[in-house]
């Protein structure tokens, strides 16, 4: 299967999957949510009867937007659905995200709408969640010590014991029958010579 329609496959099934246990009626109509990469859109819907009740979109010259792919957009979106459903009588609805998560604009939208006075998710419950993601991400950044300065042999520091240069100290007396290197011996000093023994003399 080709890429594109197998990523529109999956899109189609979680769409039906949050779509099946969700139903529009005139007093608790359905919230459905549409978004693309330059606008946001959303409207109530009343699934008993097929009518849509009321809509809000970040897209046209009515919108007031200069931008309609942003959170701020979304925002704008979600209080203007609401307002337009408190002009008809409508508190709550049933919120359908659709193929899309529950994230980013989507769920600003959803925070923006139940805070202007049309309930349809708990707000409550989405920042104490966003939180916690933040507190789990802050340690994450952060893992592993870091290494102190000035690890190692502090400057000054005498080589212990087996450490190169290791030796006799300098000036030190060497012991009978040694000899430092590079001293020369002194005068007369050395291995006696043998004496040749002499010859006797004749008797006369």
């Amino acid at each position: 299967m080709n890429a594109q329609k197998l990523k529109a496959k999956r899109a189609e099934r979680r769409r039906f999957r949050v779509r099946k246990s969700l139903y529009g009626t005139p007093q608790k109509p359905r919230l459905s949510v549409s978004r693309s990469n330059k606008h946001i859109s959303a409207q109530l819907i009343d699934d008993l009867n097929g009518v849509t009740l009321a809509a809000a979109t970040s897209a046209g010259k009515n919108s007031g937007l200069k931008h309609g792919a942003n959170v701020a957009a979304a925002t704008a979106v979600g209080k203007k659905l609401a307002e337009a459903a408190k002009a008809k009588g409508i508190t709550v609805a049933a919120f359908d995200r659709g193929q899309f998560r529950f994230h980013g604009r989507i769920e600003a939208l959803a925070n923006a709408a139940t805070e202007a006075g049309l309930l349809c998710t708990n707000v409550a419950a989405n920042k104490a969640k966003q939180k916690v993601a933040a507190g789990a991400e802050a340690p994450a950044k952060g893992e592993g010590k870091p290494k102190d300065k000035g690890e190692g042999k502090p400057k000054g520091e005498k080589p212990e014991k087996g450490d190169k240069g290791e030796g006799k100290p300098k000036g030190e007396k060497p012991e009978d029958g040694e000899r430092p290197k590079g001293e020369k011996p002194e005068k007369g000093e050395g291995k006696p010579k043998d004496k040749k023994p002499e010859a006797e003399r004749p008797s006369h």
